[in-house]
């Protein structure tokens, strides 16, 4: 890789892990295609963390994710599982066997508006039937948009979304999609409910060989692999798909970071016993065997609650998300993951992911929580110190791992990233000779700022910050979530309303090892120890037997006692 980047791989399994994913990866690749007089200053991110470069079979140069992904049968909707830019099945088959060529169709599914629009913008499908993607400029991304004539893309609706390929308009790789044909996406029947259906998936040779296969293609062209990240649904069979794949990545790649982050949807819904159940244990078994096998768990959710209390949705003062819906919850959870995944992208002295998890891990705290400001309240007219000032004594991020009000716990050990804000308002603005109304008002840059203000927040408590010009690119295909009181930068107006469409916003987010996961673990283990498991045999016939459902107990129970409020670094 050229400069030497620090190349991470990653995984991602599951529908929900789809949506996360798809708006995770469009947000890479709008920041790729940035304008020509774009403001920010290019650099301090390296794509070639996630990215690879390669070329198609007619020399065309690509610039793709360096991911696996698995889903089930059906959820593709339009998308071809081996992507369209390298080879056409049909025509490979067709040259490799000179006898009679019969060709059975499934229905396809309807392409979603957007990536029609999308697909005439970036290439054409040639009457041989290979779409050809059109230069790349500087091998980075897509072209950008700078002709008068470019027609205005098609922002999707809601209601136009059903699947997280509705909304991708990255492409993919061949040896990216990886579907389990066995289990469905769609109906009430044949689907991936349980831990132990999910475990047993990657105990197939099929599955595990395709799995191996892959790993082996992405990792040895690899100059300087740093790890796996992990995006993986909590609440269904997949947290075991999970479970068995970080256990898998643990052995053959010893050294390398793997860093898991845990998805689940929005809150639990009333009415659904079976679902709720089902989530607990899901979540229960994939925290306690993901933590065992990762160097780092984070669960990701904009719920309340990780157990059965049912608890409402997370609030965002310039937000309004329908948390019933994945695209809405997938959107703020990958802008939050692009927040505080930077340590380990950076361009300079970026931190590796084994040294950010040997940070927050300490005493076996292996799972920690996440938070996010999504957009920072930034005015206009003030500066960094007069905003954090502001905010005041409280947690200054929303909770992002649905454990509860952080308020009243203590933190052990936290990395915390500030993006996106102007380098003329990190520093105070007074007038020289003018009372300074705080320490933060002393300080000379904006890194001392943020550094100042974690220590006078959390005094005893282990920090790295790190502050960026790059802001978040929310731009379509991401959901117009926005108060009408910001500005095109995410910027808090304090005039009225512009109209202008937000495109990019500053975000505060961390990560933390939080004494709140004493209380949430603890509450998990014990909805687990309430449950009557004659009433659920389907989930232990899944292939779960009553000395593992004790043994997850008791390692959940032993999680819970790491976060208690005295086990701290100075005690």
């Amino acid at each position: 890789m050229a400069g030497g980047a620090r190349e991470v791989l990653t995984l991602q399994l599951g529908h929900f892990a789809g949506f996360v994913g798809a708006h995770w990866w469009n947000q890479q690749d709008a920041a790729l295609c940035r304008p020509t007089d774009a403001k920010e200053p290019p650099g301090e991110l390296c794509p070639d963390v996630l990215y690879r470069t390669g070329r198609t079979l007619h020399g065309q140069e690509t610039y793709t994710p360096r991911l696996i992904l698995m889903d089930l049968k059906g959820s593709l909707s339009s998308l071809k599982q081996e992507g369209g830019l390298y080879r056409d099945k049909q025509l490979d088959a067709a040259i490799a066997w000179q006898g009679k060529l019969t060709t059975h169709k499934e229905e396809l599914y309807p392409k979603n508006p957007y990536l029609q629009d999308l697909l005439s913008a970036e290439g054409v499908l040639n009457s041989d039937g290979i779409w050809r993607v059109k230069s790349i400029p500087n091998g980075k991304g897509p072209p950008p948009f700078t002709t008068a004539t470019t027609p205005k893309p098609v922002i999707p609706t809601e209601g136009s979304i059903r699947v997280w390929s509705d909304f991708l308009r990255v492409h993919l790789h061949p040896r990216s999609i990886c579907m389990i044909q066995k289990y469905n996406h769609d109906g009430e029947t044949g689907r991936l409910e349980a831990f132990g259906q999910g475990e047993s998936i990657l105990k197939e040779p099929k599955y595990l060989e395709e799995l191996e296969d892959r790993l082996h293609f992405y990792v040895e062209e690899c100059d300087y692999l740093q790890g796996f990240q992990i995006l993986c649904d909590l609440h269904n069979g997949f947290s075991g798909v999970g479970a068995k794949a970080a256990e898998l990545l643990q052995d053959e790649y010893s050294g390398r970071g793997i860093i898991t982050w845990g998805l689940l949807p929005g809150p639990y819904r009333l009415g659904e016993p079976q679902k709720n159940i089902y989530r607990l244990l899901n979540t229960a078994f994939g925290l306690v065997h993901l933590s065992a096998h990762s160097s780092l768990v984070c669960p990701l959710s904009l719920g309340g609650s990780l157990g059965l209390q049912p608890e409402p949705p997370v609030n965002f003062p310039h937000l309004q998300y329908d948390a019933a819906l994945p695209f809405h919850c997938g959107a703020i959870l990958a802008t939050a993951l692009d927040t505080v995944t930077v340590p380990y992208r950076l361009c300079s002295s970026p931190i590796s992911m084994v040294h950010l998890a040997d940070m927050l891990n300490f005493s076996g705290k292996k799972v920690v929580t996440a938070g996010a400001t999504i957009p920072f309240p930034l005015v206009p007219s003030q500066s960094l110190p007069d905003t954090l000032m502001q905010l005041g004594e409280a947690t200054p991020w929303t909770p992002l791992s649905a454990c509860g009000d952080p308020s009243g716990t203590c933190c052990f050990a936290q990395s915390v990233v500030l993006r996106g804000l102007d380098r003329a308002c990190h520093t105070s603005q007074l007038t020289p000779g003018t009372p300074l109304p705080s320490l933060l008002h002393a300080c000379t840059t904006g890194e001392e700022v943020l550094a100042q203000y974690l220590q006078q927040q959390q005094p005893r408590v282990r920090s790295s910050s790190h502050l960026l010009l790059t802001p978040c690119k929310v731009v379509p295909p991401y959901p117009y979530l926005f108060s009408s009181s910001l500005s095109q930068q995410g910027l808090v107006l304090d005039g009225p309303p512009t109209g202008a469409a937000v495109e990019s916003i500053p975000v505060l987010g961390a990560l933390c090892s939080s004494s709140s996961l004493n209380r949430s673990l603890g509450d998990l283990a014990k909805d687990l120890a309430r449950l009557d498991l004659r009433r659920w045999a389907s989930f232990m016939d899944a292939g779960v037997e009553q000395d593992d459902l004790e043994e997850t107990l008791q390692e959940l129970r032993s999680l819970a006692q790491c976060y208690q409020s005295g086990n701290s670094l100075m005690d």
